[in-house]
């Protein structure tokens, strides 16, 4: 039943995504020649319209089809004959409803349990934050200049800055603003350093803060897909540590099973955390310039509206093809670990 639902969740994230695509060039004119769920051949395919919906073998991936590859083709409706700036809102609308996407799932978890507040509830003897000060009903407003809204947030920069000696916190009280320099304490058999605060209660706010931590949250994830990219740069994570698209289904199957023990409500809440980590990541990844995602297509864009002239579309097919066989080549790897792992 996880896989099941794993391949659902991941489905559904997919075809938001290329809604977004979808919408922006219907908005803009553009012909949609395919919208499909899926790689590999057409199990289902329906015309409608312009457009053939299909749903192809493996339930990986989907595509929105406008003729983008294509140079030659001026014709009207075309993806080539619309102005730089309607081709840049048609490829950034596919991320941008995977962020969408993971604040409407934020929101919804909000409303159901509540956000913790990045309220201190108590400073442990013995710890730096003590020394300087910090007390109960303390509000950490940033960490070493990284903004600060949710506990989450306080959680992820020591996590993702174990090697950091010392941390200037920013923090509230009474309306009032204080600074204090913490010394993390890195206790054996623990990845992540302590600080010596504990986080509040829950909270679980109306409507209008539920849209408003809802934005918090989701930057918290971004700023996780940025620190484990930096952590893969530097090296203090390696390839064994990503995971596709086998390992995502592993994952989900694993929530799955510890979950559904507590009842159906637990399994949705802990679906749309986990689809929330997964579109948020798959909405950064693909503004990022990289040839053949849509962060690299939006680079020869923007390059084409400051030269007010399209790179020769020979050019950018090689670069596009040569990241795309990159990619291929990542993807394979990733998977053989993501196989190895389950066994």
């Amino acid at each position: 039943m996880g896989i099941i639902i794993a391949i659902l969740l991941f489905s559904f994230i997919i075809i938001f995504h290329e809604l977004g695509h979808f919408l922006l060039a219907k908005a803009n004119g553009i012909r949609v020649d395919e919208f499909s769920l899926g790689l590999g051949p057409t199990l289902i395919g329906k015309q409608i319209g312009e457009t053939k919906f299909s749903l192809k073998l493996l339930p990986f991936g989907g595509a929105c089809m406008m003729g983008e590859d294509d140079a030659d083709d001026m014709s009207e409706g075309s993806f080539n004959s619309k102005s730089v700036w309607a081709r840049i809102s048609v490829i950034a609308a596919g991320p941008a409803f995977n962020l969408i996407l993971a604040w409407i799932f934020c929101v919804i978890i909000i409303l159901s349990v509540g956000y913790r507040p990045a309220e201190i509830s108590g400073v442990s003897e013995g710890y730096s934050a003590a020394e300087q000060g910090m007390q109960a009903g303390d509000v950490i407003k940033e960490i070493n200049g990284r903004n600060v809204h949710i506990w989450d947030d306080v959680s992820l920069y020591t996590l993702t800055h174990p090697n950091e000696t010392s941390l200037e916190v920013v923090y509230e009280r009474d309306g009032e603003e204080y600074t204090a320099v913490i010394e993390p304490r890195q206790l054996e058999g623990d990845a992540t350093p302590k600080l010596g605060v504990t986080s509040g209660e829950v909270v679980k706010p109306g409507i209008l803060g539920a849209f408003q931590y809802g934005v918090y949250t989701v930057k918290y994830w971004i700023n996780y897909t940025f620190d484990s990219l930096r952590m893969l740069v530097t090296g203090q994570l390696g390839i064994k540590d990503m995971s596709g698209p086998v390992g995502i289904v592993s994952a989900v199957d694993s929530v799955y099973q510890a979950s559904a023990p507590s009842g159906i409500a637990a399994v949705i809440l802990n679906m749309l955390n986990f689809g929330v980590l997964v579109t948020a990541n798959l909405g950064i990844m693909n503004l990022l310039p990289i040839p053949a995602l849509d962060g690299g297509r939006l680079v020869f864009l923007i390059i084409e509206a400051v030269r007010r002239k399209r790179v020769p579309p020979e050019k950018e097919g090689m670069v596009h093809f040569a990241g795309f066989a990159a990619l291929m080549v990542l993807m394979v790897v990733v998977m053989f670990n993501d196989i190895v792992k389950l066994f």
